[in-house]
């Protein structure tokens, strides 16, 4: 009986000292603009000298689940031309809105400093491309972080992936083709109800399977294709176009990648894109360099394979550490400049805005990490009645149908440097398929910090479950 009571006290002690280790403190607030009362997006939520950390939505809200060991640390919100906001984690007041105020340090400071110091935007951006080796990490090193991955055409959602991945890299000094690898470890949320009817897909699929460049989709039947043939090439369409090697492995990698053949960040940079020193702005008591992007004297091109990314001209803005030169933050846009990408682009899409990319950058330990990753670009899923080529109308419904707004979302949440275990990890079976179902594991969920959806996406994604709940009955 003593033996028995004993077991059971030692196990309730265990039981304690678990969810002690587990347990967390819930955050959520809005960031809000002091001057405007305006929601301020993306600003960055963390924890002070760890990676525990979150970006606020739209609506400029967030929820952050923190460990209960961090109950005395500091807790930073921050955004760029901002002050930051500081406070313990243990006297955060929940659903209480934070107020930011502007603040910009002055442009003429540039003009004051030593003469070797990089005074034009070309100059500082080359300067900061050179720091790279420095400011990125050397070691091997893992990343745990939150995919959203969002379709909708003009009307709803079509389909919402929302999952658990890791990410390992060998370091900036190593290529990314074969030393960069991503793994999808949990779903949370998973709804299809694209149709599953495009030729335009399964001819460009056939084309590529048989190497038939004369395959036209006006030449195929869609009562002779069998249901799972077409989900095949459905599914092979959407890892060429939205797979996350690509957005990993390829050119939009921008600062990871920069040391790669014909990368768009190389050592030919200034061809392709020219940069304009526009002001010195503040984040988190940091000077930071805002640098205008715009175009050079050549078209950027991705050089997709199989699919025509060529003919666009750069804009948006590089955001650079005034003393390290580590770039913290790039809004990069491709707008269609070509006259043959004007006229696809327009005409498929209906935008000339073919690329949108944002990426954040975290310090940690003096070495910049990826932090948020925001991805947008149009995705062709219905050929239908071309207007540049037929030199008519269009019915609106079926141009509205005719391709979808594609939306990657990348939250990262921790970071992993101890060797025994990225070596070990490194040498396991990697998949970055994100399309394959899983079970979902509530137990996982309840404790991994996620991206706080704005409340439109909200309630589309609620109008999408439901449509999907009923798919399946």
């Amino acid at each position: 009986m003593k033996h028995t009571y004993f077991k059971y006290l030692l196990g309730f002690a265990a039981s304690l000292i678990f969810l002690s280790a587990f347990s967390q403190t819930e955050v959520r607030s809005k960031i809000v603009d002091f001057n405007t009362f305006m929601p301020i997006e993306s600003a960055s939520i963390y924890v002070e000298n760890t990676t525990i950390g979150t970006v606020s939505n739209s609506d400029g809200k967030f929820v952050l689940l923190i460990p209960k060991k961090h109950i005395n640390d500091t807790i930073v919100v921050s955004s760029i031309g901002y002050s930051s906001f500081k406070t313990p984690v243990g006297e955060f007041v929940n659903d209480e809105d934070i107020f930011l105020e502007e603040d910009i340090a002055s442009l003429d400071e540039v003009l004051l400093v030593a003469t070797t110091r990089p005074k034009t935007g070309n100059d500082i951006v080359l300067r900061a491309l050179e720091e790279l080796e420095e400011n990125l990490p050397e070691q091997a090193y893992l990343q745990k972080g939150f995919l959203r991955h969002k379709e909708r055409n003009k009307k709803e959602y079509k389909w919402l992936i929302e999952s658990a991945i890791t990410v390992y890299d060998s370091s900036y000094a190593a290529g990314s083709r074969d030393h960069l690898k991503i793994n999808v470890d949990e779903t949370r949320k998973s709804y299809d109800l694209r149709d599953v009817d495009s030729l335009f897909a399964y001819a460009a699929y056939l084309k590529n399977k048989t190497n038939n460049k004369r395959l036209r989709a006006r030449n195929l039947r869609r009562d002779t294709i069998q249901r799972s043939s077409l989900v095949n090439a459905i599914k092979w369409n959407d890892r060429r176009i939205n797979g996350l090697s690509n957005l990993f492995k390829g050119k939009l990698n921008l600062v990871r990648n920069s040391n790669m053949r014909n990368a768009l960040f190389g050592k030919n940079i200034l061809e392709k894109h020219q940069f304009e020193l526009d002001t010195v702005l503040v984040e988190n008591e940091k000077k930071l360099y805002k640098i205008k992007i715009m175009k050079s004297t050549d078209f950027v091109g991705l050089n997709t394979p199989d699919v025509y990314n060529e003919g666009f001209e750069a804009n948006g803005w590089l955001y650079i550490d005034w003393d390290s030169y580590a770039i913290k933050k790039i809004e990069y846009e491709l707008v269609a400049a070509s006259d043959i990408q004007k006229r696809r682009s327009k005409s498929l899409y209906d935008t000339l805005v073919n690329h949108r990319l944002t990426m954040t950058f975290m310090e940690y330990q003096e070495k910049m990490y990826p932090k948020y990753i925001y991805y947008e670009t149009p995705k062709l899923v219905n050929i239908g009645d071309r207007s540049s080529d037929k030199k008519k109308e269009v019915d609106q419904e079926a141009k509205d149908e005719q391709f979808y707004y594609t939306v990657q979302e990348i939250l990262f949440t921790e970071i992993v440097q101890d060797s025994t275990t990225v070596s070990n990890a490194s040498k396991q079976e990697w998949s970055d398929d994100i399309f394959s179902s899983r079970p979902y594991n509530q137990n996982f969920w309840k404790k991994y910090n996620v991206l706080l959806e704005s409340e439109e996406e909200e309630k589309l994604i609620r109008d999408l479950s439901k449509r999907a709940s009923l798919f399946k009955q």
